[in-house]
């Protein structure tokens, strides 16, 4: 069973990038596809971005595209979420998931395993 742990979240003004880490022990992310979420407060928990088993499709949210990648690392043991150009609307606790399929879903209930979530907060 896969373990998810998030780093990388803080405080950023408007305009500026965070880099989100989701390490993972267990299992890699070459046999669990990943997906990031997140959850803004009063609001319920968003689909962000997902890539699949083997890295070759990735899916984004409308609001985040083009500003948000998402990646894994030559050892499949850490994923990340490249944030760039980041807007006060981009506020929340950001989650990753892993599920075990080859490709990536937008759904957040067909995630069998979550990490603690990550704060970032964006200021204006």
């Amino acid at each position: 069973q896969v373990h998810l742990v998030e780093s990388g979240g803080g405080l950023v003004q408007v305009g500026g990038s965070l880099r989100l880490s989701c390490a993972a022990s267990g299992r890699t992310f070459d046999t669990v596809t990943v997906g990031w979420f997140r959850q803004a407060p009063g609001k319920e928990r968003e689909f962000v971005a997902a890539m699949s088993l083997n890295g070759r499709s990735t899916e984004f949210a409308e609001s985040v595209q083009g500003r948000f990648s998402i990646s894994k690392d030559n050892k499949a043991t850490t994923a990340y979420l490249q944030m760039n150009n980041l807007t006060p609307e981009d506020t929340g606790v950001y989650y990753c998931a892993g599920r075990h399929y080859s490709y990536p879903s937008r759904r957040a209930g067909e995630y069998e395993t979550w990490g603690q979530g990550t704060q970032v907060t964006v200021s204006s």
